[in-house]
């Protein structure tokens, strides 16, 4: 973890009301860190049902893995998250750490191993000792409460400066229903899924194959629109739990995603990953400026897309912003080499409300007083225009400093 806060960091802490259903508590295993909590264990009603989403890497994480097989059956009744460890290329001992920590956990919990999901985050190819869950999660679950959130989401942090919580009331029904979630995440943070570990719990009831479709359609424009360094990690892991525990309050059932009712709900989870997917681009390691990547004018979406990551993804694009440098250069140059339908003599650049390029050369107008004074905020938007059709898309992204270096060269040390 990293010494100081990142000064992009929520200036006010969130708080967020219990999910009723949900309860959980934290615990210091000696995983990795020493005095500190680096595991997150949390209990969920009979009923509750799961949805998720995970890394494409092709060499995921033995609890990816696990949790996939979980995700099958929809239902949950637990989830562990540790820190310090990521029990990823760890072989056969890898799975035996997962099916161990499982047994342990259903046994605190008096539930099925098959109805807890596992998270790991941390160290790549160290072998995870399940052992030292025995008596902490037995003792763990005695201490199950509704709250503190900031607890828990501290417990699941690595190298992040802060943790990350969001939260949303939406009606259904007539009643209110708490929508609530936490995520870690600050480097390896690449789009191919979720890019880090994400925990959204909800108390509508709603169909395992419902929430798997909203969640799947929520994270494109979410946690999939935010790289930190173009790295995707083995672990990556959003998990959407839903108690059901509002029936008891007039909520009828949502089963169907034809459902009306679906399209409320959809909007407000969306609230909840957009905070928390934007809180994981401030607190980039050693990020010292959020940036925001616009594409306009391209011949799709799609194509916007790739061309808003090849600009986040450009070390020298993220330098120039670093040393707030407004170096139009690096940005046609990421837009050129993105494979993309573009047009230099087209490409119109602008940071923030400045226009710095035009036509394939610096804008007439250009100030450089104006545009340096600009690049000294903490958010910048940079947007290209390519004017060659109606396609836009966003992404986020972060400057570059030394301080990445020195987090990610100290990282096993």
């Amino acid at each position: 973890m990293s010494a100081s806060v990142s000064p992009l960091a929520p200036k006010v802490e969130v708080q967020v009301p219990p999910v009723p259903g949900v309860t959980f508590a934290t615990a210091a295993a000696g995983i990795r860190y020493k005095d500190r909590t680096d595991v997150l264990l949390a209990a969920f009603t009979s009923g509750t049902t799961v949805a998720g989403v995970t890394t494409r890497s092709l060499c995921p994480s033995a609890a990816v893995e696990w949790c996939r097989s979980v995700l099958k059956k929809g239902k949950a009744r637990g989830l562990v998250v540790n820190s310090g460890n990521a029990n990823a290329f760890t072989g056969i001992k890898g799975r035996e750490a997962t099916e161990l920590t499982a047994e342990i956990a259903s046994r605190a919990l008096g539930c099925k191993p098959s109805e807890i999901l596992l998270a790991s985050t941390g160290v790549i190819g160290e072998p995870l000792d399940a052992t030292k869950f025995g008596g902490v999660l037995q003792a763990t679950s005695d201490r199950l409460a509704p709250g503190p959130w900031i607890d828990a989401a501290r417990a699941i942090m690595t190298t992040d400066t802060f943790p990350k919580l969001a939260t949303v009331t939406v009606a259904l029904d007539g009643v209110d229903v708490t929508i609530a979630g936490m995520a870690k995440g600050a480097g390896m943070i690449a789009p191919d899924m979720a890019t880090m570990l994400s925990f959204v719990f909800t108390d509508a009831p709603i169909a395992a194959d419902v929430l798997q479709k909203m969640l799947s359609k929520g994270v494109r424009d979410t946690f999939n629109a935010v790289t930190i360094d173009g790295d995707t990690s083995t672990s990556d892991t959003l998990l959407l739990f839903a108690t059901g525990a509002a029936k008891a309050r007039g909520v009828a059932a949502i089963k169907s995603y034809d459902d009306p009712r679906v399209r409320t709900f959809r909007k407000a989870l969306q609230k909840v990953l957009a905070d928390l997917a934007e809180q994981v681009a401030r607190d980039g390691e050693g990020a010292r400026k959020l940036v925001r990547v616009h594409v306009t004018g391209a011949v799709s979406r799609k194509s916007a897309r790739r061309i808003a990551m090849s600009i986040a993804n450009s070390p020298l694009v993220k330098t120039a912003v670093a040393g707030e440098d407004a170096n139009w250069g690096r940005v046609v140059m990421a837009v050129g080499k993105a494979g993309e339908p573009a047009d230099r003599d087209r490409l119109a650049i602008s940071f923030g409300d400045i226009r710095v390029a035009a036509e394939g050369m610096r804008d007439p107008t250009y100030d450089e007083a104006t545009v340096s004074e600009y690049m000294k905020n903490d958010v910048i938007d940079l947007t290209v225009d390519l004017g060659l059709g109606q396609g836009a898309d966003r992404v986020l992204t972060c400057d570059l400093t030394k301080e990445y270096v020195a987090i990610n060269g100290d990282y096993r040390s």
